[in-house]
């Protein structure tokens, strides 16, 4: 029997990669029906477009491929860096403080448990 992976991925969050990856971190793993309570329940603000890449990959892998959403787990998921938009402030005395604008890129692969036979 194969191995179907779903992937699903969200591009140009407006979010530093770093701060994605304290949450990614935190589900990695886990059942995917679990995953979605914790980040429900999580004050990072980047909890939410990790729920809501999850919430797709699992309809995607119920309605596209027939998997049941129980027998779902995250296998890898992970979050790279973006561009990076580059502002700047201008201060005192003509000079400019530079501010960056960073964005990521978040990728979630799930897989289906296959029951063990004893």
């Amino acid at each position: 029997m194969e191995d179907f992976e779903v992937r699903a991925s969200n591009r140009y969050v407006q979010q530093s990669a770093r701060k994605v990856r304290l949450v990614v971190g935190r589900v990695r793993g886990m059942n995917a029906v679990e995953a979605l309570q914790v980040l429900k329940t999580m004050p990072q603000r980047a909890a939410t477009p990790v729920y809501k890449l999850l919430k797709s990959a699992v309809a995607s892998a119920e309605n596209d491929f027939g998997m049941t959403d129980e027998d779902l787990y995250i296998d890898r998921i992970w979050a790279d860096e973006g561009p990076t938009r580059r502002w700047r402030r201008f201060g005192a005395r003509g000079r400019f403080k530079p501010i960056l604008k960073r964005s990521s890129h978040i990728t979630v692969v799930l897989k289906e448990r296959t029951p063990s036979v004893f």
